[in-house]
């Protein structure tokens, strides 16, 4: 069984930093693109920002130039740097991922973590 868990959520004040933590685990060939999304109360799961596995980025123009992601295949863990957060960027931060599986074979699937949720207030 394949698990994604995600931690280093809290309470920020605007213009700090988390840097929130992807990690995966169980019987795991290898891990394909890895995203995070957010989701604020009462709206839709928003994409923050995507990773492939050659490291090519994305981010949603709401985070560019504040938000880093990067993963560490190794640990098989993805992580996204939050800087200058602002009282927009509270929701629960999700992790999804793509995992190849060993299960008598290699096979793809989709996976998501439980959520960590992030506050930026003064």
């Amino acid at each position: 069984q394949v698990q994604l868990v995600e931690s280093g959520g809290g309470v920020v004040q605007p213009g700090g930093s988390l840097r929130l933590s992807c990690a995966a685990s169980g019987s795991i060939k290898s891990i394909n693109d890895m995203g995070w999304y957010r989701q604020a109360p009462g709206k839709q799961r928003e994409l923050v920002a995507t990773i492939t596995s050659g490291a090519e980025t994305k981010y949603a123009d709401s985070v560019k130039g504040r938000f880093t992601i990067s993963r560490d295949n190794a640990k098989n863990t993805g992580y996204l740097q939050m800087n200058s957060l602002k009282p927009e960027d509270t929701a629960v931060y999700y992790c999804k991922a793509i995992i190849t599986v060993v299960r008598g074979g290699f096979y793809d699937y989709q996976y998501w973590g439980q959520g960590t949720q992030v506050t930026v207030s003064s």
